[in-house]
């Protein structure tokens, strides 16, 4: 009898079970690796098949240029070539049959083969294009064989890139398929050294490193072409697919506020101060003081653009990188430093603004202040005695300013020092700006507030010094400085279409009246001060200098200091402010009255000489020199008239007579060159013996007694040195053989 086949049906359900949950877990796994290959690696394999489908060749931009205010290139493009390989051609040229006729065409270019052989290999060809661009066959073997991170074959790769012309064609001349010589750019800056630390350099791909080619990469750089082609299998080219070309967009042109004129006044005069006073650095600073546009921006020891890592011999640092960051930057940016006394510009503006101080106010300086146990020197240790407001200015007295601190507070002076921007970048377009520091007014003690108010303890960079200086010269008000005037290119029908422009900032920080009183006192300290190697007969300088030790790791380092002067011109309208800074000279002196003022004394004259031969007399923009109408009464007419025309005076004759009998105004008054003067004749040499007092301060003893003497003005003098004060004032009516006295001083160094 035949058993019964019972089925376990508890056993089946649960093989059942294990079955599916096996199955879901299997396609749970291959859900998750399909979502993971098509979400998180799609661009990675996007870009692989694209890879092994295209052949793409990057076609290089022109670089914009970077142009002075009036279109000097200071940084261009030169024309030169570059060799990349199109991979795909160059396999198909390898696999091409080996005719008789195709022999012959590869032997005349070098390339040995015959008939036996089926096809070319890199082999073949990496000599003789190595040979036509000097290059070892290795190397050009290995970018023939160039290989994607996939190891699947290249489409393209680059060889070579800045090459000139002759060997350009010398690889044109070899006619290989898939050996592609284009258009390249090399930049290059055709002063060399000159303006280096503004204009910054490029990096082999041409991108900006540093300077203006840095901070304004994205206009110069353009926009890069490229030609893109499908492939088969085999990757050859698609005979029935359209190859993709973008041509390359050139990069816009960089005009800046630099005036080559002025900036080569500055590179000299750079060059000079460096040298005379073995400094470890020399830095000078041109603006325009109603635009914040720089006119001259110069650092020494310096690089050359063109070969932007050689030359760092000159700096210190542990290592070449180091040292290579210290040749790249541009001081009066990046560094900041203790501003010493040109910093008591700030604290005489507050006190001025503020109703605190006026001409008459009186001080007393006897050497130095205490403060607890710290006793503070002025920089005349026997003291300057008592003095008004404007004398403190003059003298530079420390402790008149450490007094005039007291007197305006600790909040009032910190209100001004962020007011006129300290502490804070100030904006100026090149990178890597300092901000300095300035101490918080809940952590500044009565001793911080003394040093604070004579330009210690606060640190600032040059830049934003000399905005809150020019602040001071353009009646009140503080301007972004800055170095771009406007971003321009030429449109298809070679129109000039400006594409940007700088609007800097501004806000009002001080008014008209008190920023002309003060900077008649800055007149004062050229004339008659620390600033008298400044001084230029005719001309109106106001000015400051500054000497202040140098801090190392929270201490004034003994013997290293920092000079600085900064001045303006003329003071009743100044156009142009200029500052000089000697980092550590050591060559004897070290005060700013001995080793900035020369230079600075050049760099105006040679701007003062530029802008009368650039403006018209009646350019507002033109610095006139003041000229002491000469004495020519009782002279022929014609004789008077070529006396006038040698101090550039113009003239207008009265009457007909052969000898001049009078003059109007009277010699010793200052005029503008090219004034009219009004010349009365007669027919004898009688005529009246007044005369006006000039203003002889700030003349050397030998200068003044020569002006003096010519005028019929008897002179006695008080001491030696440069005269600081006269016993007539400016502009007196006198007469001829009246006795002056000059009181003459060499005591100012600061």
């Amino acid at each position: 009898m035949k058993k019964p086949n019972y089925k376990d049906r508890a056993k089946m359900r649960k093989r059942l079970t294990i079955v599916v949950v096996g199955l879901s877990f299997i396609f749970f796994i291959l859900t998750f690796r399909l979502s993971y290959i098509m979400i998180a690696k799609r661009q990675e394999y996007a870009a692989r098949a694209e890879e092994q489908w295209t052949s793409e060749v990057k076609i290089d931009a022109r670089r914009g240029r970077i142009l002075d205010r009036n279109g000097k290139e200071l940084a261009v493009s030169a024309n030169v070539y570059r060799v990349d390989f199109d991979l795909n051609s160059i396999r198909s040229y390898l696999n091409q049959e080996l005719t008789e006729k195709r022999i012959q065409q590869l032997n005349s270019i070098g390339i040995n083969v015959d008939s036996s052989r089926e096809k070319l290999t890199t082999d073949d060809i990496a000599p003789v294009i190595a040979k036509a661009l000097d290059l070892e066959n290795q190397k050009v073997k290995e970018k023939l064989e160039t290989k994607l991170p996939s190891g699947a074959d290249a489409g393209s790769a680059t060889l070579i890139r800045r090459i000139e012309k002759d060997v350009a064609d010398r690889v044109r001349e070899l006619n290989i398929s898939g050996v592609l010589v284009s258009p390249d750019t090399k930049r290059y800056y055709p002063n060399n050294n000159f303006l280096a630390h503004v204009l910054g350099s490029t990096n082999i791909d041409g991108q900006g490193l540093t300077g203006i080619e840095l901070q304004y990469n994205s206009y110069l750089s353009g926009v890069p072409g490229m030609k893109i082609a499908e492939l088969d299998r085999k990757n050859g080219e698609l005979p029935y697919t359209i190859s993709q070309f973008t041509p390359p967009v050139d990069g816009k042109d960089v005009t800046l506020t630099i005036d080559e004129n002025i900036q080569f006044f500055a590179e000299k005069a750079a060059e000079q101060a460096y040298e005379d006073n073995k400094a470890k650095a020399v830095s000078i600073l041109v603006m325009d003081p109603k635009t914040g546009e720089v006119l001259a921006m110069v650092n020494k020891p310096d690089f050359d653009p063109n070969s932007p890592y050689k030359g760092t011999e000159s700096f210190e640092g542990a290592n070449e990188t180091e040292k290579l960051q210290k040749m790249w930057r541009n001081r009066l940016v990046n560094d900041t430093f203790e501003p010493g006394s040109i910093f008591k510009v700030v604290t005489a503006i507050t006190g001025l603004e503020e109703g605190i101080v006026n001409a008459n106010t009186d001080f007393s300086c006897a050497g130095g202040l205490h403060f607890g146990n710290r006793y503070i020197k002025c920089w005349r240790t026997q003291g300057h005695g008592a003095q008004k407001f404007p004398d403190i200015i003059q003298n530079s007295c420390n402790v008149g300013f450490m007094k005039l601190g007291e007197m305006i507070g600790k909040e009032k002076l910190c209100e001004y020092i962020d007011k006129f921007g300290f502490g804070k970048v100030s904006g100026i377009d090149l990178p890597g700006e300092a901000k300095g520091i300035v101490k918080k007014v809940d952590t500044i003690s009565e001793t911080d507030l003394a040093t604070i108010a004579f330009g210690q303890t606060n640190t600032v960079n040059s830049v934003q010094y000399m905005t809150a200086f020019n602040a001071i010269a353009n009646g009140g008000t503080l301007i972004q400085p800055h170095i771009m005037k406007e971003v321009t290119h030429n449109d298809n029908s070679g129109v000039k279409v400006v594409d940007d422009k700088f609007n800097p900032k501004n806000s009002q920080v001080a008014s008209k009246e008190k920023t002309a009183e003060l900077r008649s006192y800055l007149e004062r300290v050229v004339t008659g001060g620390s600033g008298a190697g400044t001084f230029m007969e005719g001309y109106h300088i106001g000015g400051k200098t500054g000497t202040a030790q140098k801090v190392n790791n929270g201490t004034y380092g003994a013997g290293k200091y920092i000079s600085s002067f900064v001045g303006m011109a003329p003071v009743d309208d100044p156009k142009v402010t200029v500052m000089v800074t000697v980092d550590e000279p050591s060559n004897g002196a070290y005060y700013a009255g001995q080793v900035c003022t020369p230079a600075a004394k050049m760099v105006f004259s040679d701007i003062f000489n530029y802008l009368d031969s650039k403006f018209s007399d009646e350019n507002s923009s033109q610095i006139s020199r003041d000229v002491v109408i000469p004495e020519v009464r009782g002279l022929k007419v014609d004789e008077a008239q070529k006396i006038l025309k040698a101090s550039k005076l113009d003239f207008v004759l009265e009457d007909s007579g052969d000898v001049v009998i009078d003059i109007k105004p009277y010699p010793g008054y200052a005029v503008k060159e090219g004034s009219k003067i009004n010349l009365y004749t007669g027919n004898n040499g009688s005529y009246n013996k007044n005369v006006v007092m000039p203003d002889v301060r700030g003349y050397s003893k030998s200068d003044a007694s020569k002006l003096l003497t010519s005028l019929g003005i008897n002179i006695t003098f008080d001491g030696d040195g440069i005269v600081t004060n006269q016993s007539v004032n400016q502009g007196e009516v006198i007469t001829k053989g009246m006795s002056v006295k000059l009181t003459l001083n060499s005591d100012y160094k600061d």
